[in-house]
C-alpha cells in the first residue's frame, strides 16, 4: 500500500500536512487550495487509498452493519435484502451479510464474529424462524442497536418491523368470500412460525363476523421444517390428501406463495382447472407469483419497505450512540395489500 510518507515525498510537503489534507481533518481549512491540489495530484498519481481500518480504530467507527438472514434460499428474503442494501448504501454503510441456516450454534457464532468486527448495528431477517434468539437481548449492553424484520419478540426490547398478518389474512378470505366461495380449504403454517397464529386469527374473526362456516376437514397444517422451500412440496402433498379423501372445496387459501404453488401443481395434476374449478390464493407476493400460470392472487408484504424501515431504525440508534443518548426501541407494523391476479374467480 502507498503510505502517507510516500505521498509527502512525491508532493514535497510534510507527512503531517499530507495527513491533514487527505483525511480532511479540521485543520485542512487553513491549508491553501494550491497545496491541497498538489497533494491530491500526488496521491492520485501514486494510487494512494486511505486505510479505512486504521481510521476506524482511531475514531471507533466501522461504518458496517451486520445483516443476519435465517435462510437465504427463502425467496421472501431477496426483496427485503434489496431494501436493506439500498438504504445502507445511501447512508454510506457497508452490510456484512450472514446466513445462519436456522441453526442456533451458527447464529451465535456469526453474532460473535460480527461483534468482533465492531459492526455499528444489527439487522435480523427472521424468516421461517425456528431458532430462539433471546441472546439478542445482550446487544443492549454493547451499545449496538438491533432491528428484527418479520418477528416481534415477546420481551419487546428489540426493535421490530413486521407486517399486519391478521389484516392480511382477512383481505385474502374476504376476497374469496366476495367471489362467492363458501367451501374453502385452508393450509395453515407450521405452529412454531410466528406468522401462523395471527393469520389464522384473521380468518376466524372474518368467518365469525360473516357467518362463514369453517369445515375442520378442510383445514390442514404444514409440517414443522427448517426449510422454507419445503412448503412447496408440503402444499402439493396436502392438496393431494384433500383430493384423495374427496373433500369438496371451491377455493384454497395457502399459508404462503410457495404453498400455493404446490397446491396448484397438485390440482393441475388431478385435472382440476385453476381458477375455473378451484381458486387459489397465497401470501407474500414473492417474485415468482407473476410467472406462474395462472398468475397467483396473493397478499403482498411490502418487503423492500420493511428492509428500508429497519435501516432507518438502526440509523437512528447509531446516531443515539454517537450522541451518547439512550437507544429507543421502535416497533413498526406495515399494512399488506391484496393483489388480484388470475388464480381466483367466481365458483362455477
Amino acid at each position: 500500500m502507498v503510505t502517507i510518507r510516500e505521498v509527502a515525498k512525491e508532493s514535497g510537503f510534510s507527512s503531517t500536512t499530507v495527513s491533514i489534507v487527505l483525511n480532511n481533518a479540521p485543520l485542512a481549512r487553513y491549508i491553501p487550495d494550491t497545496t491541497k491540489k498538489r497533494i491530491q495530484r500526488a496521491a492520485q498519481k501514486l494510487g494512494y487509498r486511505p486505510n479505512l481500518f486504521a481510521r476506524s480504530l482511531r475514531n471507533r467507527r466501522s461504518h458496517t452493519v451486520g445483516v443476519m438472514v435465517f435462510d437465504m434460499t427463502d425467496p421472501y428474503c431477496t426483496p427485503i435484502l434489496r431494501g436493506i442494501e439500498t438504504s445502507l448504501y445511501q447512508a454510506s454503510f457497508l452490510p456484512i451479510l450472514t446466513d445462519v441456516h436456522n441453526e442456533r450454534s451458527r447464529f451465535e457464532r456469526y453474532l460473535e464474529m460480527l461483534l468482533d468486527r465492531r459492526v455499528e448495528a444489527l439487522i435480523v431477517v427472521a424468516n421461517w424462524l425456528f431458532v430462539e434468539i433471546d441472546v439478542l437481548g445482550d446487544l443492549e449492553k454493547s451499545n449496538i442497536p438491533p432491528a428484527m424484520i418479520g418477528r416481534e419478540l415477546q420481551a419487546g426490547a428489540i426493535s421490530s418491523v413486521i407486517v399486519d398478518n391478521e389484516f392480511g389474512s382477512q383481505l385474502a378470505i374476504e376476497h374469496l368470500f366476495s367471489l362467492g366461495h363458501r367451501g374453502i380449504a385452508f393450509i395453515r403454517g407450521p405452529k412454531h412460525i410466528t406468522d401462523t397464529a395471527p393469520r389464522w386469527k384473521g380468518i376466524r374473526n372474518f368467518a365469525k363476523a360473516n357467518g362463514l362456516e369453517i369445515n375442520s376437514d378442510l383445514v390442514l397444517d404444514l409440517p414443522e421444517s427448517s426449510d422454507p422451500l419445503s412448503s412447496f412440496e408440503a402444499g402439493y402433498k396436502l392438496t393431494e390428501e384433500l383430493l384423495r379423501k374427496k373433500r369438496i372445496f371451491t377455493a384454497l387459501m395457502a399459508f404462503d406463495d410457495m404453498t400455493a404453488f404446490g397446491a396448484i401443481r397438485a390440482l393441475s395434476k388431478a385435472g382440476i382447472r385453476v381458477p375455473e374449478q378451484c381458486s387459489v390464493i397465497g401470501f407474500d407476493d414473492i417474485s415468482h407469483s407473476t410467472l406462474l400460470t395462472p398468475a397467483l392472487t396473493t397478499v403482498r408484504q411490502p418487503m423492500p419497505e420493511m428492509g428500508k424501515m429497519a435501516v432507518s431504525i438502526v440509523s437512528e440508534g447509531i446516531s443515539a450512540v454517537q450522541e451518547k443518548r439512550k437507544i429507543t426501541t421502535s416497533h413498526r407494523k406495515l399494512t399488506p395489500q391484496l393483489v388480484v391476479r388470475d388464480s381466483t374467480s367466481h365458483p362455477l
